[in-house]
């Protein structure tokens, strides 16, 4: 069973910065990507950025590129997003999930695992 715990979440000015992270526990298949999402109120999930563990390959959604950096730490098994430069359009609940797909790693669908998610509040 694998569990993932985010934190880090918070309210921060226009132009701050928060770095989430999200602790894995149980079985994860480190050739699978890792990846964080958001949703804001009443609109879908989307993809943020996602990780493949054991290579390191990294995939960014445009609205977030040069902002946000995904990075993973294999011996706590834990992934980072570290998150600059914020903008009021990215608050939204972050949720980690574990175990996605290598052809579409920000792909909703195709991540088997999710953690509860952890808000994310930019004042402008």
């Amino acid at each position: 069973q694998v569990q993932l715990v985010e934190s880090g979440g918070g309210s921060v000015q226009a132009g701050g910065s928060l770095r989430l992270s999200c602790a894995a526990s149980g079985s994860i298949d480190r050739r699978n990507f890792m990846g964080w999402f958001r949703q804001a109120p009443g609109k879908g999930r989307e993809g943020v950025a996602a990780i493949s563990p054991q290579y390191a390959v990294t995939h960014y959604a445009d609205s977030v590129k040069g902002r946000f950096t995904i990075s993973r730490d294999n011996a706590k098994n834990t992934v980072y997003l570290q998150m600059n430069s914020l903008k009021p359009d990215d608050t939204a609940t972050y949720y980690c999930a574990a175990d996605g797909p290598i052809t579409r790693p920000l792909w909703e669908g195709g991540y088997n695992y999710w953690g509860q998610g952890t808000q994310v509040t930019v004042s402008s």
